[in-house]
């Protein structure tokens, strides 16, 4: 069961946007992406809130989720965030193991 958390950090004049600059260019990014159990690690950025970015954070479980909170990236996320001023909202999600249901994928059109 894989659990999906969305991040919205949000800041001031642009702060948000920089420090998802940083935690990319510093290869903090990187390297979450490689740990055991990620499964997604993107920021992105709302049309209609300049403010704030959105991490949409993916880990193939619980266990997954308690090794990287216990990582010395987390200590570096929390600087980063502290650096930038950011304030932030989480929702979480589980996984619906049966998938989408075949009467909605009508609506989809796959790339």
């Amino acid at each position: 069961m894989a659990i999906t958390v969305n991040i919205y950090y949000s800041g001031e004049n642009g702060s948000a946007r920089r420090f998802a600059e940083e935690m990319v260019s510093s290869g903090v990014v990187r390297d979450i992406r490689a740990e055991d159990g990620n499964i997604r690690y993107e920021y992105f950025f709302p049309m209609d809130d300049s403010e704030t970015v959105l991490l949409i954070d993916s880990w193939q479980d619980q266990s997954s989720i308690d090794v990287h909170h216990a990582s010395p990236m987390m200590a570096r996320i929390i600087e980063l965030r502290e650096k930038y001023g950011l304030g932030m909202r989480v929702e979480r999600y589980v996984s619906d193991e049966a998938g989408i249901p075949q009467k909605d994928r009508a609506f989809i059109k796959e790339k």
